[in-house]
């Protein structure tokens, strides 16, 4: 997502002046096409930038971007850091507070879009922070969607981000099985594809993996690891607020499945490997 980010801003013109990444080759390579720089540290990213995106994987890597002696903190004073990775919402609440410490700002900008949306620029967008700093960045913001939301706060982005994928994964896990139980009764599934599309099975994710998940082909889009993870923030919610989430625990214990049995890398459509007949979950 990063990587594609960066193309986009590239390509209209943007100077992306540095790229990060712990895998430095990498970076490296993202450079090197960009013609941009591939930063040793953090904190030489946040020295040659005025406005610096990241996009990690989890509440760890967030409080490791934000913390420590060579963080992105470092010099940090009168820059914006647009943080754009599905975590927790107390995750870009702490990494808000500590730059507001430094005197930088932050928004939350949390992306309903997968890899190919970044690439073409028609991310959708939900934008958590302070209203004024959203539209100091709004231009910049709109270059790399195709629709933007203010929607509050900072951590509003986080919860609604968390909210939409957990609808999508417990969306895409009920038509694996709706799929697989099709399979196993002998129905000719792309009949079956067809008429879900015109009925109150329709859904954004049977445009995207129904297909997919009858071929068997999961090329990873959105991996069924970072499904797990996304649906877990959600039901973390949930449960501080003292809502039960049944179906998103049950979505989140399947794609936990397919990381146990070592296909997490996968795009989450590879969940139908646990519902079609005659399927492991790894051979094929």
């Amino acid at each position: 997502m990063g990587a594609n980010m960066a193309r986009r801003l590239a390509e209209l013109d943007y100077e992306v002046v540095s790229i990060y990444d712990h895998h430095h080759p990498i970076a490296k390579a993202v450079a090197e096409e960009l013609g941009s720089t591939a930063t040793a540290s953090l904190a030489e990213v946040t020295a040659a930038a005025d406005v610096i995106f990241t996009v990690v994987t989890d509440d760890a890597a967030m409080k490791e971007v934000f913390s420590g002696d060579c963080s992105l903190l470092q010099g940090a004073e009168g820059k914006t850091f647009i943080n754009c990775a599905t975590v927790s919402p107390e995750s870009h609440k702490a990494a808000a507070d500590a730059a507001a410490k430094v005197g930088a700002s932050t928004l939350a900008a949390s992306m309903a879009s997968s890899i190919t949306q970044a690439r073409q620029g028609t991310l959708y967008l939900m934008i958590g922070g302070e209203e004024s700093v959203f539209n100091k960045h709004e231009a910049l913001l709109k270059d790399m969607s195709v629709s933007l939301r203010y929607v509050g706060p900072v951590e509003n982005a986080a919860r609604i981000k968390a909210l939409v994928n957990m609808v999508m994964n417990i969306n895409t896990a009920g038509l694996a099985e709706g799929l697989g139980l099709g399979n196993a009764l002998g129905l000719d599934l792309d009949m079956l594809r067809d008429i879900f599309s015109q009925t109150g099975a329709n859904s954004r994710v049977l445009e995207t993996d129904g297909e997919d998940m009858v071929i068997r082909d999961h090329e990873c889009y959105f991996s069924a690891s970072h499904a797990a993870k996304d649906s877990g923030i959600a039901n973390a919610i949930a449960k501080q607020a003292g809502i039960e989430t049944p179906l998103s625990q049950a979505t989140e214990a399947q794609y936990r499945k397919l990381i146990e049995i070592g296909v997490g890398d996968l795009d989450k459509s590879a969940v139908a490997e646990l519902t079609f007949p005659g399927r492991n979950g790894k051979d094929f």
